[in-house]
């Protein structure tokens, strides 16, 4: 029996070693790697136009030359003529911006190098709806039952001896 035990150790340990992954043991953060190759950057251009069900407008278009430099615009228009547009550049001068917007609330300023240019904000009239009715509240007073149950109650008599 002791042999049986013994043997079933030592047939569980042999397949256990043989089971392990044979990748290349490393220590905690695995050494130096060497440089890695990174590609020049490519030109490239891509862009979208999106027009939903509510009349609401979504677009981008972007282009880079492949020497780093990206030139593009994106921006909305909703349903109700507000618009903003973003036109931009990023290169060896850093990111510049452009805003052209008729959004309430915005200016002509050209905060953090960002030039903002707002024309007039668009006045969205708002729909007509005859004025609602007011009622006075009604109140119904429902039916007065008495009680439907009787509780018999009996005078405790004292008597003195």
């Amino acid at each position: 029996m002791i042999f049986k035990v013994a043997l079933l150790i030592a047939v569980s340990a042999v397949v256990s070693a043989q089971y392990g992954h044979h990748y290349p043991a490393h220590g905690y953060g695995h050494g130096y790697e060497g440089p890695h190759d990174y590609h020049a950057p490519q030109p490239y251009d891509y862009g979208y136009d999106v027009k939903d069900d509510y009349g609401n407008k979504q677009f981008r278009k972007e282009t880079g030359d492949g020497k780093g430099a990206v030139k593009g615009s994106y921006g909305y228009v909703d349903a109700h003529g507000i618009h903003r547009q973003v036109d931009y550049v990023a290169d060896h001068h850093g990111f510049r911006a452009q805003v052209k917007t008729n959004e309430p609330g915005t200016a002509n300023q050209n905060p953090a190098a960002v030039g903002v240019h707002s024309a007039a904000p668009v006045h969205v009239h708002a729909p007509a709806y005859a004025a609602p009715s007011h009622y006075a509240p009604v109140h119904h007073a429902g039916p007065h039952y008495a009680p439907s149950y009787h509780i018999p109650y009996r005078v405790p008599k004292y008597a003195y001896y």
